[in-house]
């Protein structure tokens, strides 16, 4: 269930989208009870999403036919939302704003899936729909708050799920199935038609069998979303970002002192392996105080963000104490006591944390930490369910408070076949550098992806770099907040910069739509220089962005006020006849500004 070769067959013609969800929806339905699903989508509509598909080609999408998973506090159109509380339960009339984005790149949903009640917790066993299993051992937790999500991915049943990840949700389960779990930077997946735990510190996350695929659902899903105040524009992020190597990368490493791992040897053993093969591929290790990390760890839930977790379903929980889970009510319900004045003094003190923290980041690229330094078994977690939840989160609650990056790796398993990993830190807007690195630690520490016997694959991608992008001028309905934008955005293309071609062009208001279309000519007489955008788009979606174009128009060479020349949009010169002439308003957005559309 790789996307990489999922994609490859379906453009091979080896396998159709109907086909392989027919057999997803066999494999779930043979698949053991794990607790791993609250709701399944009915097998008409999925298939019926599948068929749609059939009459495209598969170069046309990013994520043609791929089946995901989505955590039950996310919004799937006409699919209830429960939060993993059947009386909290609501029907959206549309899907969250990232799940519309993998859709519209030709995903496929097959359900929602089980999670720590209100995404609180790290243990996959808060749920009235029974605690979820750990896809290698059932008398082992999965990890949550996104349990459900990283069963479904870990034992094949879907390609990548979405979570969410304000604690450690999206990294916690990553590590006890052997998966990638990436936590992105705040704001960078829009958390619109989310159920919200802690809203200011809330992310959506993505389970993935490889670091590879876990870069292409987020390429798709990440992108700015005005109706979302947190959202944040991050067109820019991978113009700086770096093909992080292992040679001579400064890791940052707690203090001995600093690590623990509650009497877990193996894990400790796996942890102290991992860095000595990351040294023995040329990482330079670091060590760090790693105490305003941990200060700021503490803060979480001992100081008054628990609040925001009573903002968001407070009023239902003293509406319907019973319906709650208990362990659940216990947590939420403190925060009822927090004052201003503690939510002031926290903000302070975090903002204090966050400098001294600086002093770390000064010496070092990233950090690396284990995800958790243990694991438990679900009677052990039943049995204390505070205290052992709150040792998960020792290395992972820090992160969203301190405005970073994160991805959970995979690194190896116990003597008993538990897997093991660790988590790759990064500053805010690292993510792709993160991946990048995330995928060369996997292929150092493991063989095997999730619970499934069945190798990691030829390594065929590697992270975008300035090779990896084709420059491409768009002067229509392809620029910033105009219609046909969400082709590039949907691909991962970021802006560059906007400017004019060379005066060479004339410049045609064409006929239909809408989207209403201009039309670029080059002439060796009369014209004028005529306002574009650049955009990179990574070359490996520049096929699908092309195939879908519609004539008159075409890609040829643009001339640039500069001289230098890019791919980009240019129209056929039958097409001027009986076009508007628009070459003196300087550009699309001048005459949109002035004229009426046209007919």
């Amino acid at each position: 269930m790789l996307i990489c070769n999922l994609l490859a067959d379906y453009q091979a013609g080896r396998t159709s989208p109907v086909e392989v969800m027919e057999s997803v929806l066999e494999a779930i339905a043979r698949a053991p009870e794990r607790n791993a699903w609250i709701t399944l989508l009915p097998r008409e509509r999925v298939l019926a999403m599948a068929q749609a598909l059939v009459s495209r080609p598969p170069q046309s999408l990013p994520l043609y036919g791929i089946p995901f998973a989505i955590k039950d506090n996310i919004d799937l159109a006409d699919i209830p939302t429960s939060a993993g509380c059947p009386e909290y339960a609501y029907t959206p009339s549309e899907s969250a704003f990232v799940v519309r984005r993998l859709v519209d790149a030709g995903a496929i949903p097959v359900g929602k899936t089980n999670l720590d009640q209100f995404a609180t917790g790290l243990v996959g066993t808060r749920s009235p729909h029974g605690a979820c299993h750990n896809s290698f051992d059932p008398a082992y937790i999965s990890g949550g708050s996104s349990s459900g999500s990283a069963v479904a991915v870990a034992t094949g049943l879907v390609s990548f799920s979405l979570g969410t990840d304000t604690a450690g949700s999206g990294r916690v389960p990553a590590a006890f199935n052997n998966l990638i779990g990436l936590k992105p930077t705040l704001g960078a997946l829009s958390c619109r038609g989310v159920v919200p735990a802690c809203r200011s510190l809330d992310a959506v996350s993505i389970f993935a069998l490889t670091a590879d695929d876990a870069r292409r659902v987020y390429t798709v899903a990440r992108g700015f979303d005005p109706a979302d105040a947190y959202s944040l524009a991050l067109a820019d992020e991978r113009r700086g970002a770096r093909n992080l190597d292992l040679q001579g990368l400064a890791v940052g490493l707690p203090r001995p002192s600093q690590l623990s791992f509650f009497g877990d040897a193996d894990y400790s053993r796996l942890f102290a392996e991992t860095v000595d093969q990351l040294q023995a591929c040329g990482a330079q290790p670091v060590e760090i105080d790693f105490e305003p990390f941990l200060a700021a760890a503490r803060l979480l839930y001992e100081g008054p963000w628990v609040a925001e977790r009573y903002c968001a379903v407070g009023d239902f929980l003293e509406q319907h104490p019973e319906a709650v889970h208990p362990v659940t009510r216990q947590i939420i319900s403190g925060g009822k006591h927090p004052t201003a004045a503690d939510a002031f003094r926290a903000q302070y003190r975090l903002m204090e944390l966050r400098r001294a923290a600086e002093e770390a980041w000064s010496r070092v690229d990233v950090l690396i930490t284990p995800t958790a330094g243990t694991i438990y078994r679900i009677d052990a977690v039943n049995a204390d369910p505070v205290r052992l939840n709150s040792n998960l989160g020792y290395y992972t609650n820090f992160v969203n408070l301190l405005d970073l990056a994160a991805v959970a790796v995979p690194a190896g398993f116990r003597n008993d076949g538990i897997p093991f990993g660790v988590s790759i830190v990064g500053r805010a807007g690292s993510d792709y550098e993160l991946l990048e690195l995330a995928m060369r630690v996997q292929r150092a520490r493991v063989g095997r992806i999730g619970a499934l016997d069945a190798p990691l694959p030829p390594l065929r991608h590697r992270a975008p770099s300035a090779e990896d992008e084709i420059s491409v001028a768009v002067c229509g309905a392809h620029m910033q907040g105009l219609p046909l934008n969400h082709q590039l955005t949907s691909r991962g293309a970021r802006f560059l910069r906007r400017t004019r071609t060379s005066p060479v062009y004339t410049l045609y208001a064409l006929p239909g739509g809408p989207p209403h279309r201009p039309g670029l000519i080059r002439v060796a007489h009369g014209g004028a220089a005529i306002e574009v955008e650049v955009w990179a788009v990574p070359a490996a979606e520049f096929g699908s962005f092309v195939n879908a174009i519609a004539a008159p128009l075409t890609i040829g060479k643009v001339e640039l006020q500069d001289g230098g020349r890019v791919s980009g949009f240019v129209c056929e010169a039958y097409a001027a006849e009986g076009a508007r002439d628009i070459t003196s308003l300087g550009g699309w957005r001048g005459y949109l500004d002035t004229a009426t559309m046209p007919e």
